[in-house]
């Protein structure tokens, strides 16, 4: 069963230097009425597409007892956090924030000139209050490209970034007309996001900002639109 949230029936904030576009209902934005999955999906909770003004960002907050992963799509992101960690991200890179028992972090765009897109989800933790961490790791266009490529995922999973939930996170860039294709075993679910591009996920329409819902599927097959090829990511979830 593949349910589908397009990208025009995604909650938004707009608030001068921020344009936030959100799958899941977040802060106070509100999904249209009759949204499936309005709360979340499995350990799912938020999918916001976020694009910040230059000079501009999040100014320092509190998150605890949640899995937040930030995905660099287009200019730079520069990060800091009340465990020390201060980083600059460019496209391609993952930075995974275990917020535990409590952490404070800012997130803001260091340009003077040129827009910071990125992708953040939250992810419910296995267990609450555990120590706060941080990792971060870039990828290259080599590593992404024509692939389904792990970025992330539970202890023992292979992957190179640690998330602390039954979990996996894989990042694509397909060129035009190419695919990729991920089995899921009884009683996995996926989430698969659009962020740049078009794609048919087994045979349906996914255009940018667009989100699928997968559940009870054997195979995930996507295919990258013919002319503008596609930048996706896919959360498999228990």
């Amino acid at each position: 069963m593949i349910t589908l949230r397009k990208a025009d029936d995604r909650a938004m904030t707009r608030i001068g230097w921020l344009d936030g576009r959100h799958t899941f209902s977040f802060g106070r934005s509100s999904l249209r009425d009759g949204a499936p999955f309005s709360d979340g999906f499995r350990s799912l909770i938020v999918v916001n597409d976020d694009r910040v003004k230059a000079g501009m960002g999040f100014s320092e907050h509190p998150h605890s007892d949640m899995e937040i992963i930030t995905y660099v799509l287009d200019g730079q992101l520069a990060h800091k956090d009340s465990t020390g960690n201060a980083k600059s991200l460019s496209p391609g890179w993952i930075q995974r924030m275990s917020a535990g028992s409590g952490i404070r972090h800012s997130e803001f765009n260091p340009s003077p000139t040129e827009q910071l897109r990125l992708l953040q989800i939250w992810i419910l933790p296995e267990k609450e209050n555990q120590k706060p961490s941080y990792e971060d790791r870039e990828f290259t266009d080599a590593d992404l490209r024509d692939r389904l490529a792990l970025l992330a995922g539970h202890q023992g999973s292979g992957a190179p970034t640690l998330i602390h939930q039954d979990a996996r996170f894989f990042a694509s860039r397909l060129s035009p007309s190419r695919s990729v294709a991920h089995p899921l075993d009884p009683g996995r679910h996926a989430f698969v996001h659009v962020a740049k591009g078009g794609v048919s996920l087994n045979g349906l329409a996914l255009s940018e900002g667009d989100g699928a819902f997968i559940s009870d599927e054997r195979e995930i097959s996507i295919v990258a639109d013919d002319s503008l090829g596609a930048e996706l990511i896919l959360i498999e979830l228990a």
